[in-house]
């Protein structure tokens, strides 16, 4: 599955090698297990869950705080051409529901939410149904 990865890593993000620790989280990752990765900024946190998800049947949800950082990674997937959106507090209640939908559709391989949105009774009523394959949390 390693070897997928890799090719995943050259595909989509242009990269030969993974960088120092993202190979060992990505492993981790893809053998189901429980994983705790703290890695400096800079360091490419954001891969080691994205090409699992890339790999992986089901949507990841990625939990973010920053508004600015959500809009950048998924502007950044879907120039490359990963199914990705947002939800949170900078869509209107229609944009909202629209994405939801899709979400259940199985449009989106990644969706970044503010913790706040887990919250949300229209989200917590629908997220028993969703085929999530993995949460990650991006400070």
């Amino acid at each position: 599955m390693i070897a997928r990865a890799m090719e995943a890593l050259e595909k989509y993000f242009g990269y030969r090698e993974f960088r120092g620790g993202q190979e060992l989280v990505i492993r981790s990752l893809l053998g189901g297990e429980d994983t705790l990765a703290i890695m400096p900024t800079g360091a490419g946190k954001s891969v080691t869950y994205q090409i699992p998800a890339l790999l992986l049947g089901g949507i990841t949800i990625v939990i973010s705080p920053l508004i600015s950082l959500m809009k950048d990674q998924v502007d950044s997937l879907l120039q490359i051409g990963v199914p990705a959106t947002f939800i949170n507090s900078s869509l209107s209640p229609r944009e909202t529901r629209s994405r939801i939908q899709k979400l259940q559709e199985g449009v989106f391989k990644l969706v970044y939410l503010a913790p706040e949105r887990l919250e949300a009774e229209e989200f917590a009523e629908m997220l028993p149904v969703l085929r999530f394959r993995f949460v990650a949390i991006d400070e």
